[in-house]
C-alpha cells in the first residue's frame, strides 16, 4: 500500500462520483445550488441574491464557481458537485505535499489517505459546503507558504498569499486566521523571532487586497452604497464590515445575531462521527504530541513542525468561543488533523510501537465496524422499498469479506489500517449508492422540482401557497417560485403547489381546480427513527398536491 495507494485515492474518487448522481440535499447545499443558477441566469457575478433579495452571508466564491460551471455543463447535479470535487483533489495533494516538506513519503501518505478517506469527506463531496473550498484554500496556502520559508522561492509566497485571498473569498478571514495561528505558533516554540519582520509581508497584504477587491467591489456597490437596505431586519448594514467583522468575530462579541449556545466542546463532539474511522488515533497522537511539546518546555527539536498542531488548537479554540457553531466548522482544519494522525499511524504500523495499544485499537475499531456494518445492512433491508433486495445481499458480503478480513489478518501490522478503509469505503458506497438515493425521494423539493420542469410549467404561473419552503424545489424547477398568501390572489391558469390539507380551505371557498400531482415529503436532513421505520414513516410525512385553478 504505502509503495503503490493510487488505487486506494481511485477507489476514493468513484465513491465521491457516485454520490454526483444523488439529488441535492436542503436546506444549505440546494441554497447555493439554487443561488447559482439565479447568478447564472442574471448574469450579474459581483452582486449575490437568494430568490431575488439581497444576500448578506457566505462570500461568494463558491456561487461564483458552481455558476461557470453550470454555464459549461448546464443546471443539473454534475455541474454543481463538480468544482467542489476538484477542490477535494487540490486539498489532498495539498495536504500530501505540505506534509512532505517535513515528514517521510510514508507519513505524507498516510496523511493524504486519511483526509480522504474521512467520514466528512465522503459527505461534503455530495451535501455541498464553502467548507470544501474553504479547506482546500487553506491547506494549499499552508503548503505554498511552508515552501516559500523552506526554500525562499518568491512565487511561493504568491502562491501562498493567493491561496488566502480565495479562502477568503470562499468563507471570510478563518481562511488568514488559521495560516497565522499556525505558522506564528510554529515560530513561536521555534524561538524564531526574525521570521515576524520580513518585508515580503507587505507585499503579501497588497497581493491579497487586489484579489478581494472584485467581492468587496459587489459588497460595497449592493449594500454600502444602500444604507436604505433592510438586511436581517436592519437598515445601515456595511457589507464590507459584515464580511471583515460582523460574519465572524462578531460571533464572538455577541455583536453577530447568529447564536446556538453552543460550548466549547460542540466541535469536538461531531468529530467523533466527521472523522471517522481515525478519530480515536487523532485524539491520542493529539494528547500525545502536546505531551511532548510541555516535556520539551515548549521549544521545539531540530526538524520538528508546530504548524500542524498550533494551527488545529488555536483554531479549534477561536471556533468554539463563538456563540454560533455548526458541525462543519472545524472541517477547515481537517488536514492538519489529518497530519497528526499520520504520524501517529506510523510509529503505529511501520516502526511497531505501542504494540499493546495497537491490539487493543484493533479490537475497539473492529466492534465499531461491526455495529457499523449490521446497521447499514438494516438500514438497507428494511427501510426502503425501492432499494432491489440484491443491494443489501451485496453489503452483506462486503460485511463477510470484513470478518474474513479481520479473522485471517489479525496478526498483520496492517490490519489496522485494512479495517479501516475497507469498512469506511465499503459503507459510504453503499450510502451514496443506494440509501441517499432512497431517502431524497422523500424531499418535495427535488422531486416537485424536476416534474415542474419537464412539464415545462412557466415560472411566472406556478406558486407555492402555506407550504414549506424547499430550496431544491427552485434549483430543480430552473425558475423562482413564488408564494401566495391568499385565496383571493389565485387567478384560473395558476399552478399551486400546497399541503393536502389545505385543499378544504379551496373547496369552502368553491374555487374548482384539477389534482395534477400529488407526494408525501420530508425534511431528509433531520433524520429520526420513527422516519426510518416503515411502520411509523407515514405520520412523519406531509403529503402535498400540485392542483391547477379552473
Amino acid at each position: 500500500m504505502n509503495k503503490n495507494p493510487g488505487w486506494i485515492f481511485m477507489g476514493l474518487a468513484l465513491i465521491y462520483v457516485i454520490g454526483f448522481g444523488i439529488d441535492i440535499m436542503d436546506i444549505d447545499a440546494a441554497q447555493y445550488a439554487s443561488m447559482s443558477r439565479e447568478m447564472l441566469e442574471s448574469g450579474n457575478y459581483l452582486q449575490v441574491y437568494d430568490l431575488g433579495k439581497d444576500y448578506l452571508d457566505k462570500p461568494p466564491f463558491l456561487i461564483w464557481i458552481s455558476a461557470m460551471s453550470m454555464k459549461i455543463f448546464g443546471v443539473n447535479n454534475f455541474a454543481y458537485r463538480l468544482p467542489s470535487f476538484l477542490f477535494s483533489l487540490l486539498a489532498i495533494l495539498s495536504t500530501y505535499r505540505f506534509s512532505r516538506i517535513f515528514y517521510d513519503r510514508s507519513t505524507s501518505t498516510f496523511a493524504a489517505i486519511i483526509l480522504a478517506s474521512c467520514q466528512a469527506f465522503f459527505l461534503i463531496n455530495h451535501d455541498i459546503r464553502t467548507d470544501t473550498i474553504l479547506m482546500s484554500w487553506v491547506i494549499f496556502s499552508l503548503w505554498q507558504l511552508a515552501a516559500w520559508f523552506n526554500n525562499g522561492k518568491f512565487f511561493h509566497f504568491v502562491l501562498g498569499c493567493a491561496g488566502i485571498a480565495c479562502g477568503m473569498m470562499t468563507k471570510g478571514p478563518i481562511a488568514l486566521i488559521v495560516p497565522l495561528f499556525a505558522f506564528g505558533s510554529h515560530f513561536l516554540l521555534q524561538r524564531n523571532f526574525s521570521v515576524f519582520f520580513k518585508w515580503q509581508y507587505i507585499a503579501g497584504i497588497f497581493i491579497i487586497a487586489i484579489l478581494l477587491l472584485p467581492m468587496c467591489t459587489g459588497l460595497y456597490q449592493q449594500f454600502d452604497l444602500h444604507p436604505e437596505k433592510i438586511v436581517n431586519k436592519k437598515t445601515g448594514v456595511s457589507g464590507l464590515r459584515f464580511f471583515f467583522w460582523t460574519q465572524s468575530f462578531g460571533r464572538i462579541t455577541g455583536e453577530s445575531d447568529w447564536n446556538n449556545k453552543s460550548n466549547i466542546f460542540f466541535l469536538l463532539q461531531n468529530m467523533l462521527w466527521s472523522f471517522l474511522p481515525w478519530i480515536l488515533f487523532f485524539l491520542i497522537a493529539l494528547l500525545s504530541d502536546i505531551k511532548n511539546i510541555i516535556q520539551q518546555r515548549f521549544g521545539l527539536l531540530k526538524g520538528q513542525e508546530a504548524i500542524t498542531i498550533g494551527g488545529f488548537i488555536l483554531t479549534y479554540l477561536s471556533l468554539g468561543l463563538s456563540k454560533y457553531q455548526l458541525p462543519h466548522y472545524i472541517f477547515v482544519v481537517f488536514p492538519l488533523a489529518a497530519i497528526i494522525t499520520a504520524k501517529f499511524l506510523n510509529r503505529l504500523i511501520f516502526e511497531k510501537k505501542h504494540a499493546l495499544l495497537h491490539n487493543i485499537l484493533v479490537n475497539i475499531h473492529f466492534v465499531i465496524f461491526c455495529l457499523l456494518w449490521v446497521g447499514l445492512i438494516g438500514l438497507l433491508f428494511y427501510c426502503f422499498d425501492s432499494i432491489p433486495v440484491f443491494v443489501p445481499i451485496m453489503a452483506s458480503a462486503f460485511f463477510g469479506i470484513f470478518l474474513f478480513l479481520f479473522f485471517t489478518k489479525k496478526k498483520n501490522n496492517l490490519i489496522i489500517l485494512v479495517i479501516c478503509l475497507f469498512s469506511i469505503m465499503g459503507i459510504n458506497l453503499f450510502l451514496n449508492g443506494s440509501f441517499y438515493p432512497a431517502l431524497l425521494r422523500y424531499q418535495m423539493g427535488n422531486v416537485a422540482g424536476k416534474w415542474i420542469h419537464q412539464q415545462k410549467i412557466p415560472a411566472n404561473n406556478i406558486f407555492i401557497y402555506q407550504y414549506e419552503d424547499f430550496r431544491s424545489l427552485d434549483f430543480y424547477a430552473r425558475a423562482i417560485i413564488q408564494h401566495k398568501d391568499s385565496l383571493n390572489q389565485f387567478a384560473a391558469g395558476d399552478w399551486i403547489i400546497t399541503g393536502e390539507e389545505k385543499l378544504i380551505d379551496l373547496t369552502s371557498a368553491q374555487i374548482k381546480y384539477d389534482r395534477v400531482y400529488e407526494g408525501k415529503s420530508f425534511r431528509v436532513a433531520r433524520l429520526s427513527f420513527k422516519f426510518l421505520l416503515p411502520k411509523t414513516r407515514e405520520k412523519q410525512l406531509a403529503p402535498y398536491v400540485i392542483i391547477k385553478i379552473k
